[in-house]
């Protein structure tokens, strides 16, 4: 593999981590001026929109002839789609920091589903760095006095499975990489949720009469802001990132950069809303900083072994 490429795939995966630690942020914002769903389509529609532009000049090319493209349809069906239908439905039942907490299990599930799938294989140093960062993301909520309450099993049912979801495209995508490019597999899930969005949001508007209220948000520069935020950075380029990381680096390696977001968030509290950090915040940062590297390097002793055996068969 090429090493600039490889450094590049982790450059995109803490790129990622980032933008999604912000995200948080803007969409409490956004929400104040619309519906979770109306949100949705105005942010996929300017992740669509902007992407549709440099296709439509010729910039990027994109090539689905003779392609498997049901592949990338049900790619897209996890992801987006899927992943945030039901994280917006499951947190109408449950509350945001029980979300946090399921979430921080996805490389976990992705672990075991690219064991399952892909006959990727982690060393007991690695599954215990990931325990590490699970933990440390667990250690933070729990010191912030959050609980899962188990009464409230139909958001958290919905939540686990948008979590299940997420593992699920990870590896999916590494499969469907081997025949897309990464901008082919973004487009089109761009297109599909925005569509699929958009026809609820629709549905949802003229069900209770208020079609009229719509695009009633788009008078707030506040509201534009966060949808840009979301839509180009959060969406679009987290999309085009993690696709490239995926198609470079190991699905379990991948997810646990998710936890790092983690961490981002805490910072952007503090910088933006001036929140307190505590020293709890450091302790858990750090075991999910902890994990994070030592589940992509603590596997690079195992895999120069089996090169090298397989090297020395070869010879």
């Amino acid at each position: 593999m090429n090493p600039s490429g490889l450094k590049l795939a982790y450059l995109c995966a803490v790129m990622n981590a980032m933008i999604m630690g912000f995200s948080f942020l803007f969409t409490k914002i956004a929400l104040e001026f619309a519906e979770p769903l109306d949100t949705l389509t105005f942010r996929f529609a300017a992740s669509f929109a902007v992407m549709s532009i440099p296709v439509l000049l010729g910039r990027v090319r994109l090539e689905y002839r003779g392609k498997k493209l049901h592949k990338v349809l049900l790619l897209a069906t996890l992801y987006p789609v899927g992943f945030f239908t039901l994280q917006s439905y499951g947190l109408q039942y449950a509350t945001s920091s029980e979300g946090g907490i399921l979430f921080a299990f996805t490389p976990v599930l992705t672990v075991l589903l690219a064991f399952l799938f892909l006959k990727e294989r982690t060393t007991l140093m690695q599954k215990l760095s990931i325990c590490l960062s699970v933990s440390g993301v667990l250690f933070i909520f729990i010191m912030k006095g959050s609980r899962i309450d188990w009464s409230n099993m139909t958001g958290i049912v919905l939540l686990f499975l948008s979590c299940l979801v997420v593992a699920g495209y990870g590896v999916l995508a590494r499969l469907v990489l081997k025949s897309f490019s990464p901008a082919e597999i973004t487009y089109v899930m761009l297109g599909i949720a925005f569509l699929s969005f958009l026809g609820a949001s629709l549905a949802g508007h003229a069900a209770a009469g208020t079609l009229d209220q719509l695009f009633s948000p788009l008078a707030s520069g506040t509201f534009i802001v966060a949808i840009l935020y979301l839509g180009i950075l959060s969406t679009l380029v987290t999309a085009l990132s993690s696709n490239y990381a995926l198609s470079r680096i190991e699905a379990s390696k991948m997810s646990v950069f998710f936890n790092l977001s983690t961490i981002v968030s805490i910072a952007a509290g503090a910088l933006l809303l001036g929140e307190e950090v505590r020293m709890y915040h450091i302790a858990g940062s750090a075991l999910i900083f902890a994990g994070v590297m030592g589940t992509n390097l603590l596997g690079k002793k195992s895999e120069r072994q089996v090169l090298n055996t397989n090297r020395a068969k070869a010879g």
